[in-house]
């Protein structure tokens, strides 16, 4: 059983929509025991990174997800708040990953646009999240901030940096694309975290 933390950051549909393609067991809960004894654990979420940790901290799950041992996958602003800061709202995160948040600056004659919105290649690819990933497929992003590069980034991309695409350290995983927008290759990242990770 896969549980899908709510922490109201919305974008549940889509996750849970993703996950009933593939055949997925899920629920959707913020009770941390039903947490604790999930198969894999889903931190997903749109939206603003003060915000977003506060919700985590009323429901007092913070340390709960640090605490985790079964596979942890953070989706958009779960990776970030998985990450030590971010420059969003000035926010310590949960200090999982080693790197921090920041910010795209818009530059128009780069072609740099804020947010980062729709498919975009990822490079440097790692398994075994991204297992047959190839390199160079496109991914779905929305995003304004994106976490640094890192010895623990497992995919990379760009836009007007090169930023984290995934992470891995561990049993937690991370994605700044949105694998359950990212029609059947995101699909096949689900499975592959289900199965393999």
């Amino acid at each position: 059983m896969i549980a899908i933390v709510d922490y109201d950051t919305g974008n549940l549909c889509s996750v849970w929509n993703a996950l009933e393609r593939i055949g997925a067991k899920y629920v959707i809960t913020d009770n941390a025991e039903v947490i604790k004894n999930a198969d894999k654990v889903l931190l997903p979420g749109v939206g603003e990174a003060s915000s977003a940790m506060k919700k985590l901290h009323e429901r007092g799950l913070c340390e709960v997800i640090k605490n985790l041992t079964q596979p942890v996958l953070g989706i958009c602003i779960g990776m970030q708040l998985m990450c030590r800061s971010s420059e969003e709202g000035n926010t310590e995160c949960l200090g999982i990953f080693d790197t921090e948040v920041k910010r795209f600056y818009a530059d128009k004659k780069a072609g740099v646009k804020v947010p980062h919105m729709g498919w975009n290649e990822i490079h440097n690819i790692k398994t075994p999240l991204l297992d047959s990933i190839k390199e160079g497929e496109f991914l779905y992003f929305v995003h304004s901030f994106a976490p640094q590069m890192c010895d623990e980034a497992i995919a990379t991309s760009e836009n007007g940096m090169h930023f984290a695409a995934a992470l891995n350290k561990g049993n937690f995983y991370g994605t700044q694309f949105h694998p359950e927008k990212s029609g059947s290759i995101g699909e096949l990242i689900l499975k592959n975290f289900i199965e393999k990770c």
